[in-house]
């Protein structure tokens, strides 16, 4: 797998293209505006990025990032996904998005409802709670004492496999909290939600993790 496609170059977006490029991917970005208004980003990741309409660089990617917001999930494009591995950064933020019932009472996901979305794809929720800058700041080589961890959650094993080492390659180890259903114990105002842990510490962060309606 040799090019990263993303619908969405926002904050989360536009680190996770610096990452893959600095680890030997090719990028093709995209966003809700046109590729002309990417023309500065393109420019400072150089050669090995370009800018696409959301179906081209769905496309494009072999693996594909999805970094928008959640009101805006049925927007993404169904056939250029079919089949590849497509990475949710999305959480659910009331006052940005509006009223999601199903959000609201707790009912699913925001990835669950990126797959129901996309069912031919192999929906992987990663890179949502951690600071964007961080992303490119905070790697450390595999084995550092302390490294930080982020969490995947999925319900395809090889999926989360191929994005697993995506991360570590990123410079970050893994923990898997398990199917998608299982995402919402790493959303906004989660204990790891935004706190740089280690492997074990949030593993602790996880199994702590609260409902909405429990809190």
């Amino acid at each position: 797998m040799t090019t990263i496609g993303f619908i969405g170059a926002g904050h989360i977006g536009s680190q996770v293209a610096r990452a893959a490029i600095a680890n030997g991917y090719d990028v093709v970005l995209s966003n809700s505006r046109g590729p002309e208004t990417l023309a500065g980003l393109i420019a400072e990741l150089g050669p090995k990025a370009r800018a696409a309409t959301s179906a081209d660089a769905g496309a494009a990617g072999d693996i594909v990032v999805v970094t928008i917001p959640a009101k805006n999930i049925d927007l993404v494009p169904v056939e250029p996904l079919a089949g590849k591995i497509v990475i949710d950064t999305n959480n659910y933020y009331p006052q940005r998005d509006g009223q999601i019932a199903e959000l609201d009472d707790e009912s699913t996901t925001v990835s669950e409802l990126l797959q129901r979305h996309l069912p031919t794809s192999k929906v992987v929720k990663a890179f949502n709670h951690i600071v964007s800058t961080q992303i490119t700041s905070e790697g450390t080589p595999a084995g550092t004492p302390g490294r930080r961890a982020l969490t995947i959650a999925g319900d395809d094993a090889e999926a989360k496999a191929t994005v697993a080492a995506l991360i570590d390659s990123f410079g970050f180890d893994v923990v898997d909290a398990g199917p998608l259903a299982e995402g919402w114990r790493i959303q906004r105002d989660t204990p790891g939600y935004v706190t740089a842990l280690d492997a074990p510490r949030l593993r602790e962060a996880l199994a702590s993790a609260r409902r909405y309606r429990d809190m």
